[in-house]
């Protein structure tokens, strides 16, 4: 070894320690945003978010999750360039900056290793899919519903979640909603007397096949990527009608629509009500007047209606037992057989279904890796439950379900209706 190369000199030495000492003298400038201030948590304890598919409702979700301390959105991707544009525009309003980065595909936003959760309000199409696919890129989910357009994608959502562990929110925000959960603990705590039967506006029952339109001239991809924007679901031409992801598909599948649209939010509350978020009615009836009928193996019926509703908003549910009922919607207010049932309580009157409460449910577990109250086993049951109510429409007979084997008993051509062949390239 050469001792001379390798000596350092008292002198050199206390140059490079006086050196490193001036570095660390020189004032360092931190952003703000990276310590918590500004409204903003510190970097350690934010969740980084991206947004895939923010029309009309996902601005609304997107701007519940942008009210959150620890909440910092890095992305959006959409097909549609002005809804990127237009949700990039609200993202950096809100922090003041320029920093949020659009993607036309959203494969290029899961790629970002740096993206705790994304928020998927896409037209229906795409809900499963998408989130199954953002899982197994180890992003945790906040999904619009109807969250699956089938029972198999219903319970291949459920699989996916429980196989990789990430947290599943499905947006069926009145779960988080007081009016709604004390009517629930009425039903569940017994105040009720024996639950017989469950109610739930379902705000259609017409189910029919999949859409067409005529073909119109499709637009530049970067515009709208029709391709992209089909995804899984069958190809069809360009038809701007169906770019309103309320025309296409909505829930759609091959039965279409049906009772899902608000099913997945009335029927959800009816299976909690009935603690049966891990279970399905096993028998379903046609429609009979405005009203159809599903039977849960515990005797308890469902009973979806158009009318009969006390005026008390949308989305209302009743919860009837042997000593008392009650009956609640999105006006926040409760009706009950008896004012006893309070018990001298106040519950909170919050009209609108705001989603607040609902995201921060999410963003806590997302923390705790618990899991939300509209979980993805959750929403698996309460779509299975919409989904073959559906199918008893369609085919306009009494059905006979399985509730362990997810399928229904001795009926081939309803059995064929549980599912649908993705469009390729794309596969679950």
């Amino acid at each position: 070894m050469n001792r001379q190369r390798n000596h350092i000199s008292r002198r050199s030495f206390l140059r490079t320690a006086l050196g490193a000492s001036a570095t660390l003298a020189v004032p360092t400038f931190v952003s703000p945003r990276v310590l918590g201030m500004q409204g903003l948590a510190p970097a350690s304890e934010r969740i980084r978010l991206g947004g895939i598919g923010i029309g009309n409702r996902g601005t609304y979700d997107l701007g519940c999750f942008l009210q959150e301390p620890d909440v910092e959105c890095v992305a959006i991707a959409d097909v549609k360039l002005f809804r990127r544009e237009q949700a990039k525009r609200m993202v950096d309003q809100h922090y003041g900056n320029n920093n949020c980065v659009t993607y036309r595909d959203f494969r290029e936003l899961l790629d970002r290793p740096d993206i705790d959760a994304v928020l998927i309000a896409t037209g229906p199409n795409w809900h499963c899919l998408a989130s199954v696919l953002a899982a197994k890129a180890g992003k945790d989910v906040y999904c619009e519903k109807p969250v699956t357009k089938n029972i198999t994608q219903s319970l291949i959502l459920a699989e996916t979640f429980r196989r990789t562990g990430r947290v599943f929110q499905a947006g069926t925000q009145r779960r988080n909603l007081p009016h709604f959960a004390f009517a629930v603990e009425l039903a569940q705590k017994g105040r009720l007397g024996r639950l017989h039967t469950v109610y739930a506006h379902p705000a259609g029952m017409s189910t029919s096949m999949s859409g067409w339109a005529p073909a119109e001239p499709e637009p530049p991809k970067e515009e709208v990527d029709w391709d992209l924007y089909l995804g899984p679901a069958a190809w069809r031409p360009f038809n701007k009608r169906w770019l309103d992801g309320f025309n296409f598909e909505k829930g759609g599948g091959l039965v279409g629509g049906g009772v899902l649209e608000w099913g997945s939010h009335c029927v959800d509350l009816c299976q909690w009500a009935n603690n049966a978020d891990n279970t399905v009615p096993v028998e379903y009836y046609p429609p009979e007047g405005n009203q159809v009928k599903a039977k849960y193996a515990n005797g308890v019926t469902l009973v979806l209606r158009e009318e009969g509703w006390l005026p008390l908003g949308s989305c209302p549910v009743r919860f009837e037992g042997d000593r008392g009922w009650v009956e609640t919607g999105d006006s926040g207010k409760l009706a009950l057989s008896s004012p006893a049932l309070l018990a001298g309580r106040k519950v909170a009157e919050i009209g609108g279904y705001p989603a607040t409460f609902h995201v921060r449910d999410f963003l806590d577990c997302v923390k705790t890796r618990g899991k939300p109250k509209a979980n993805a086993d959750v929403a698996c049951h309460s779509h299975i439950a919409c989904h073959a109510v559906n199918i008893a429409i369609f085919l306009g007979r009494k059905l006979r379900f399985d509730p362990l084997k997810y399928e229904f008993i001795d009926d081939e051509q309803a059995n064929r209706l549980r599912g649908e062949a993705l469009r390729e390239p794309w596969r679950f």
